[in-house]
């Protein structure tokens, strides 16, 4: 009895991941086990910078809020200090949006928590 490979399922499961790996350069677009590889570590890679994106977008917004604090006179950490005493709970997110596209917003905040 001839041997059973289910060749279909086969062709098709590189086929869809040489698909994945379309615009990569040189061998790693067409040579099956190179694009497999670089297709699993890309796996990875993305995985791990779904999360570095994160401290990102963190450290962006508190370099924003720092420098619109220190316009108006006052250290990031004092300011957020300041913001914690008067219990005005607003996110980094919101403050560094406010500092770049609404500065008299900003500057608002500043003269309530000094």
């Amino acid at each position: 009895m001839p041997r059973s490979v289910n060749n279909v399922a086969s062709r098709a499961k590189r086929k869809s991941i040489l698909k994945l790996t379309r615009g990569y350069f040189g061998a790693r677009k067409n040579v099956w086990t190179v694009a497999k590889n670089t297709w699993e570590k890309g796996l990875t890679y993305a995985y791990r910078d779904r999360r570095n994106k994160k401290r990102n977008f963190r450290a962006l917004w508190i370099q924003r809020i720092n420098a619109a604090a220190r316009q108006e006179g006052m250290s990031y950490s004092v300011f957020m200090g300041n913001l914690a005493k008067a219990g005005i709970e607003i996110n980094r997110k919101v403050l560094a949006d406010l500092a770049m596209n609404n500065p008299e917003a900003f500057k608002a905040i500043v003269e309530k928590v000094k």
